[in-house]
């Protein structure tokens, strides 16, 4: 989810110029907030914050009615309910969400089968194959909003470019449910005036580190020295900068989906300070995580956690480990390792575990000796259990009693491609 709230949107006329395009961005508007509304129709035209009640939680998604307030994903539910406090909070619905996603991509892969996505609610289209079929791209364009709606019952917002890059910032230019054209000739005039912080792989730091440099538009990107930029952001962001400042990006729509990664974190309902809880929690997430990997065949060369703290400070450390792994037990004992390292002893209001650099499975062989042998037949019998009898049954003994009812009633987020 942007943080735009609608205001200066910007869509194309019906006979606007495609010329020399063929990268259609198309994005969902709102989309937990338009599933809800979808499954709800009382919902409509509400300020609606996607997330946990209980005030810790943070926004997983907002509407546009409460969007004009400042609410914004990542942000503390009880700070968006201070800027709107007439909003109405709906607990996420995560299946729903990938039914409907499933849904649109179909759409999607109707149209042309070069369809990269790039989470539940957005992808990218290559449409320069079916032009004889569906007509060029702006018309494609059109016919995927209009299905979209038609068929799903909720709204998307379009960028058509040469370019992924250009494409991607002129959907959300367009945004809520609009369309935005940009002829290929006109992708210089388009990006110039636009703020830094538009552009695709600029976080909130390098946009920062740019302006305090007095580097605010595109435009001031290309125009600026390379010594200045490699100074303010490091020369790898400012090579890749400065070719999309000018337009140039050779990226290709990729239809083979890669999952980079799998992570499960959860937010507490008070702040722990209990180490030995809280181990036990980064192995409990590192079950989930390695069941995951286990289902989908792969294996994680890296361990990362997260811990947030009560003054919402957060810490990430990551373990590149000596094998690649889908043992559960394994990714738990790096995250607890890697928890043991922190010096930090204040409260903690969330731990994540995430499984990084992944591979398929099975890639690196067995040597002659396993070590993790047992573990993998106890894990394997543990999933059989857990597909039989489901995952509310079934858990490590030591977790028995620690109450999960100390972790928050919102569910730990599920991460998938990011």
């Amino acid at each position: 989810m942007g943080h735009g709230d609608g205001r200066g949107r910007v869509v194309s006329p019906a006979d606007a110029d495609d010329a020399g395009t063929s990268i259609l961005h198309v994005d969902m508007d709102a989309f937990y907030a338009a599933v809800e509304v979808l499954d709800d129709p009382t919902l409509r035209g509400l300020p609606l914050i996607i997330g946990a009640p209980d005030g810790r939680s943070v926004v997983s998604s907002a509407s546009y009615e409460a969007r004009r307030y400042g609410v914004h994903a990542a942000m503390p539910v009880s700070q968006a309910l201070r800027l709107c406090p007439s909003a109405r909070i709906v607990p996420p619905h995560f299946h729903r969400y990938h039914e409907v996603s499933r849904q649109v991509m179909a759409i999607f892969e109707s149209f042309t089968p070069l369809v990269e996505p790039l989470s539940v609610d957005e992808a990218f289209l290559d449409v320069r194959g079916v032009r004889r079929l569906w007509g060029s791209p702006a018309r494609i364009a059109h016919l995927v909003r209009e299905r979209v709606h038609e068929e799903v019952g909720i709204t998307c917002s379009v960028g058509v470019a040469a370019t992924k890059h250009v494409a991607k910032i002129a959907s959300t230019v367009s945004k809520p449910d609009g369309m935005l054209v940009v002829a290929a000739a006109d992708t210089q005039a388009f990006l110039d005036p636009r703020s830094v912080r538009a552009m695709w792989g600029v976080g909130p730091k390098a946009a920062e580190a740019l302006e305090s440099r007095g580097i605010r538009t595109i435009r001031d990107i290309r125009m600026a020295s390379r010594p200045v930029l490699d100074r303010a952001v490091g020369p790898a962001l400012a090579s890749r900068m400065t070719q999309l400042a000018r337009g140039e990006d050779a990226r290709a729509v990729e239809t083979e989906r890669v999952e980079k990664s799998i992570g499960h974190e959860e937010t507490f309902d008070t702040d722990v300070t209990d180490r030995s809880y809280l181990r036990a929690e980064l192995l409990r997430l590192a079950d989930r995580v390695g069941a995951r990997l286990r289902r989908a065949e792969w294996e994680t060369s890296t361990v990362a956690i997260k811990v947030r703290f009560d003054d919402f400070r957060t810490i990430s450390r990551s373990l590149t480990l000596p094998e690649a792994t889908a043992v559960s037990q394994r990714i738990g004992e790096a995250a607890q390792m890697l928890f043991d390292q922190i010096e930090r002893r204040d409260p903690v209001r969330l731990v994540g575990v995430r499984a990084e650099k992944l591979r398929p499975a099975g890639g690196g062989g067995f040597g002659l000796w396993d070590d993790d042998e047992d573990w993998r037949r106890v894990e394997g019998a543990v999933d059989d259990a857990v597909a039989r009898f489901g995952s509310a049954m079934i858990g490590r003994a030591r977790h028995i009693g620690r109450g999960e009812g100390r972790g928050s009633a919102q569910h730990p987020k599920a991460h998938g491609l990011d």
